[in-house]
């Protein structure tokens, strides 16, 4: 399958007329796209007529619409290009296997940070793997991937055949006019994407099409219960120490628990970081698969593109290889931390050597301990499943990785292939079970149990070696498979094929870790965010939970950002003592917008040196107001007996189109009001009026 800008292609008869265009992002021309529907209406003005400049972006045409998903995550509605008109828009079609379009999501998130108040990513899921296509697995991934834009499910392919997409990545940038401008397919946007939407945003400013509205949206994670584990990754069992490694990776650390389920230390704070130091100090992005040698633990630091050593004796943490920096390029290697990495998510150590599933650039890299060098060990970087020598040989995004102590055997998930790996001058790769060397290798999958090639498994992540057999996470299918590697036979061991949480029968979802020790096995269960035990000879599966694990503490919110509106002077208040301020408010929005149904209207209350006049409870500290149609009440406990003194009120609330759209904007107010607490007051509300961008 051949590889182009770091994408992956799929097969599609649709013929794109840009295509042959050399550039990676190819702009838009009339007969790119065939006609189709689009959210232009026909009444609205040509806005080249109204253009006071030659617009940057010529060519362009209407975008075709978003209708034909089948379900909307990370907004209360499906949204239209008509609510978006006014912001750039830039849909990410992408699918939750893949690693490239794994690597795209920071710098989306670098440009949603920057261009906050003028773009708006939008997600169109166009799955590969028929288990890719399920509605509450999209969902898992959005919340593993930590997504904060609307993203669609586009399980039929209407949306993808409207902008005929071929390719994971594929991103599309829309004007604030609703017009298509061009694409890009492949990794590495960050800064190419960064100069066109900057070039937009200047041009449409000052052409006064642009909307700098902040949109907010209704965030799948707002719905989630904290919990001991956060999509767990990977295992390791050190039966010798009586421990096992959990990599807690949605929550950017590594638990050491005993065989029996005793908390023995947690490494990490838990925070997206990379720091070294202490285990309360340290820090790592989403971990993977560790080691054991000795006393040192070594960890795939994934999203990191590092690999950390972990000093179990010294309980500290610290940096191997890797410069924090994901590799763009084909490297062969180089000094440890002078070579940058790329998602590197298993590791396994054989005869004094660290071998490395790097998934990012389908390769195996290998460290010899006590060496200076990291360096490719295994695969062209092609993304196939072809075998051959070592050097020539192409692997699919490896994700796991196991030894019998003599050969090695990984996962390529994105081939869906169980492959060995023979070590020397003369080593090679070898497939076990799946597919390879035949046309669309990446695309052949299911769940068929057989014998060497007539076996499809569906995106296996993890795998382990354990007296004589193969234990492998078949994650697509929900099942953990067992293969002989001498027979190369394959056949399901432990889940039913459906996702779920029953231990009778066992069910799984998504499972991605295995380790062993002695009879039993231990299962990462990925989605259900816990690990199970399993017997080895009776298959039999029973939870296993850490003793006094808790969830990380929470990420303490950044300082008040300096874009707070300016406070808006009221007129002087007299309260009763032991009475409420009262605030009635009243909203003034724009024609066809309402108050947010499903958003709260928030609002804290700050007051300097005057901090006695507030109740403790709602000094600066967000609360929710009672909340109608267009109007909402404040009540504003007040403490002292009498006094005087100024605090301010800072309103946030967000505000949608009326009917069924999901973008909804978001909009702040403040007020500064002056409070006389005194038995001579007479009781009254204070009546204010909020309107976006008002005072």
């Amino acid at each position: 399958m051949p590889r182009m800008h770091d994408a992956e292609h799929r097969p599609t008869a649709w013929n794109v007329t840009a295509w042959a265009l050399p550039a990676a992002f190819l702009f838009a021309i009339a007969a790119a796209l065939p006609a189709q529907d689009s959210d232009d209406s026909p009444a609205d003005p040509d806005p080249a007529e109204a253009e006071t400049k030659e617009n940057p972006f010529p060519g362009r045409f209407p975008a075709p619409s978003l209708d034909g998903g089948t379900e909307w995550f990370n907004t209360s509605a499906p949204i239209s290009l008509r609510e978006l008109r006014g912001k750039v828009v830039v849909l990410d079609f992408w699918t939750y296997c893949c690693i490239n379009c794994i690597h795209v999501l920071p710098d989306l998130k670098y440009l949603e940070k920057k261009y906050a108040d003028q773009l708006v990513v939008i997600g169109v899921h166009a799955a590969k793997f028929d288990n890719e296509k399920d509605s509450e697995n999209i969902r898992n991934a959005i919340l593993r991937y930590e997504i904060e834009h609307p993203v669609v499910n586009d399980a039929n392919d209407v949306i993808a055949a409207k902008y005929q997409f071929r390719a994971w990545p594929q991103l599309v940038i829309i004007d604030p006019e609703g017009k298509y401008v061009g694409y890009h397919t492949g990794e590495g946007i960050r800064d190419f994407f960064d100069s066109v939407i900057g070039k937009m945003v200047d041009y449409h400013r000052e052409k006064g099409t642009l909307d700098e509205t902040p949109v907010r949206f209704d965030l799948e994670r707002d719905d989630v219960q904290p919990g001991p584990l956060r999509y767990p990754g990977k295992l390791l069992a050190d039966e010798a120490g009586g421990r096992l490694f959990i990599s807690d990776s949605n929550h950017n650390r590594i638990v050491v628990s005993s065989m029996d389920g005793k908390l023995l230390d947690v490494i990490g704070t838990g925070a997206i970081g990379a720091d070294d130091g202490p285990y309360d100090e340290a820090t790592f992005d989403h971990p993977q698969g560790m080691e054991l040698v000795g006393e040192t633990l070594y960890v795939a630091d994934t999203e990191n593109h590092l690999i950390r050593t972990i000093d179990l004796q010294q309980r500290t943490v610290a940096t191997l290889a890797g410069t924090g920096v994901q590799s763009r390029r084909r490297l062969l290697g180089g000094p440890l931390r002078q070579t940058a990495l790329n998602s590197p998510w298993a590791l396994r150590h054989l005869n004094g050597v660290l071998y490395i599933a790097m998934a990012g650039p389908h390769q195996l890299w290998k460290h010899e301990l006590g060496g200076e060098t990291v360096e490719v060990f295994a695969g062209t970087g092609a993304e196939d499943i072809v075998d051959g020598p070592l050097e020539l040989s192409a692997l699919a995004q490896p994700s796991g990785i196991t030894t019998d102590g003599e050969v090695l055997y990984h996962v390529d998930s994105e081939g869906s292939a169980v492959r060995k790996v023979t070590l020397g001058d003369d080593g090679e790769v070898t497939t076990i079970v799946g597919p390879h060397d035949v046309p669309r290798a990446l695309f052949e999958f299911g769940d068929v149990d057989g014998v060497g090639d007539e076996v499809r498994l569906q995106h296996p992540i993890g795998l382990v070696y354990h007296d004589g057999f193969i234990y492998v996470a078949d994650t697509y299918n929900h099942r953990i498979k067992r293969v002989d590697p001498e027979t190369r036979t394959c056949e399901a061991w432990l889940g039913t094929g459906e996702s779920g949480a029953s231990l009778e029968p066992t069910q799984l979802f998504e499972p991605s870790g295995l380790a062993a020790a002695g009879d039993t096995l231990f299962i990462a269960d990925t989605n259900n965010h816990r690990i199970l035990a399993a017997d080895i000879e009776t298959a039999a599966a029973r939870e296993f939970t850490v003793e006094g694990l808790e969830p990380p503490a929470p990420v303490k919110p950044s300082p008040r950002e300096s874009s707070e509106p300016d406070a808006v002077e009221v007129a002087a208040r007299q309260v009763k003592p032991g009475e409420a301020l009262r605030f009635h408010i009243s909203f003034e929005l724009p024609e066809g917008f309402k108050l947010n149904k499903l958003g709260p209207v928030g609002y804290t209350v700050r007051a300097g040196e005057d901090q006695q006049l507030v109740a403790v409870d709602h000094l600066d500290a967000r609360n929710e107001a009672e909340k109608g149609e267009m109007e909402a009440t404040i009540d504003v406990p007040l403490a002292a007996a009498e006094g005087k003194g100024t605090f301010e009120l800072l309103l946030t609330y967000t505000y949608c189109r009326e009917g069924t759209g999901g973008v909804c904007r978001f909009a702040q107010q403040k007020w500064s009001i002056p409070v006389e607490v005194t038995p001579d007051a007479a009781a009254e509300e204070v009546k204010l009026t909020a309107s976006p961008g008002g005072e």
